[in-house]
């Protein structure tokens, strides 16, 4: 019999790529706000059982929680861009922090077995606010993790084929002969794409019954200048600067994380406690010291 996955804000890019990669391993179901991208994932996915809800309900989480009974949650829904959740700070925690509260309140209610939240490089030693929110759903899904109930987190970069991401704004910026807005010509980026963010999670769902402790986990990435990914799809640049809450680069793993690192292979996990020294990622990962895309490997990101 299959395993049930209930997915938070199952409509969106990450969402939509874990259940295209998985269908036929899981009973997937979803809830989301939007009534027209439900529908759109059910045309794609008939079997997908979608409901129309907000984290922010606790009352309907827990009856849906309660109902379905799934085996894993992934919590996906948030406020994600970064300008946005600057200048509506409220918004942002309500939506990234009681939205992740009630997730792990629903969880506890209905003895989900395992409860994986999608956080993001912005999380690490952050710097804007939604940084700090996701910052605070780490913790509280580490705080709240149990034998019987377990709550780890992935953390993203930037997803390169994600609704709103520069990649998909520029491509069509350049269809409409419209120059495209660079903000700074020294910033870089870590990037992957849906398929590998899907894999990500996947990944973290399989180490979960490995481990009884609470974990982040990652993986080793390259990164991408945003002069040279502009130069690769239009000659037409401007430069506008950054927006509220940007940084120049970011950093999915800090210096003061690495002790409490274990490196398997490509895969990084961040533990609460610290771990035998030969196991650590040795470096910072950040934008600025991982290895640069080559040409060839930025024209396959944008393709």
């Amino acid at each position: 019999m299959k395993e049930k996955i209930l997915i938070t804000g199952g409509t969106g890019v990450v969402g939509t790529a874990f259940i295209k990669k998985y269908y036929k391993d899981y009973k997937f179901y979803t809830i989301s706000r939007g009534e027209q991208n439900i529908a759109r994932l059910k045309d794609k996915f008939p079997d997908v059982n979608c409901m129309i809800g907000s984290i922010n309900n606790l009352d309907q989480l827990i009856n849906i929680f309660e109902t379905i009974k799934p085996d894993i949650v992934i919590h996906a829904a948030a406020l994600k861009h970064v300008n946005l959740a600057e200048v509506n700070p409220g918004q942002a925690v309500e939506n990234n922090v009681i939205g992740s509260l009630n997730i792990i309140k629903a969880s506890v209610r209905a003895e989900v077995p395992l409860t994986v939240g999608i956080s993001t490089d912005k999380a690490c030693a952050p710097e804007n606010v939604y940084g700090y929110s996701k910052k605070m759903m780490e913790r509280m899904f580490s705080e709240c993790h149990n034998k019987k109930t377990k709550f780890i987190c992935t953390r993203f970069a930037n997803v390169s084929d994600c609704e709103g991401s520069v990649i998909p704004l520029w491509l069509n910026w350049s269809k409409a002969n419209k120059p495209l807005k660079l903000t700074d010509p020294k910033m870089n980026r870590l990037m992957f794409n849906t398929n590998e963010a899907a894999g990500l999670i996947q990944k973290a769902i399989t180490l979960s019954s490995q481990y009884n402790e609470p974990f982040v986990l990652s993986k080793k990435m390259k990164t991408v200048n945003m002069l040279a990914l502009a130069k690769s799809i239009s000659s037409d640049i401007e430069e506008v600067g950054k927006r509220p809450g940007e940084k120049l680069n970011e950093t999915l793993i800090s210096k003061k994380e690495l002790p409490y690192t274990k490196v398997i292979q490509d895969w990084i996990m961040l533990f609460d406690s610290i771990q035998p020294e030969l196991t650590n990622l040795k470096e910072v990962l950040s934008s600025e010291t991982a290895t640069h895309m080559t040409t060839q490997e930025i024209n396959k990101l944008i393709s």
